[in-house]
């Protein structure tokens, strides 16, 4: 059953993430919703970064986070799109200071370079 609620982009949602293929992050887990809201609006998949309570405080490819009270982090480098099937509920909002080192993170990985 697909999620029926809006889904706005920087939304922590628990998502199903199983199954997986090799090293991808697997688990029923938080995600945080990177795609524009337009795209979530009218597409039946979403972009996202699943969270993680294995912290790689030194990994560049990370954010440091709470949510849920609880320490996590954003695996920008496990990026993928996935069904809105997956998603079971929305947890929370990023904050937008951890929405801005987001958006500059994946700019950094995934943007332009020389």
């Amino acid at each position: 059953m697909v999620y029926k609620k809006q889904i706005k982009r920087h939304d922590l949602l628990l998502a199903n993430l199983d199954p997986t293929v090799g090293k991808e992050i697997k688990k029923t887990r938080p995600v945080v919703v990177v795609s524009r809201n337009d795209m979530n609006r009218y597409l039946d998949t979403i972009v996202v970064c699943p969270l993680t309570s294995k912290l790689h405080p030194k990994w560049r490819s990370r954010i440091q986070i709470t949510s849920n009270n609880e320490n996590a982090e954003i695996a920008v480098d496990q990026i993928r799109t996935i069904s809105k099937i997956r998603i079971i509920r929305k947890i929370e909002s990023l904050s937008a200071e951890n929405a801005y080192l987001l958006r500059k993170l994946i700019t950094e990985m995934y943007g332009e370079s020389d």
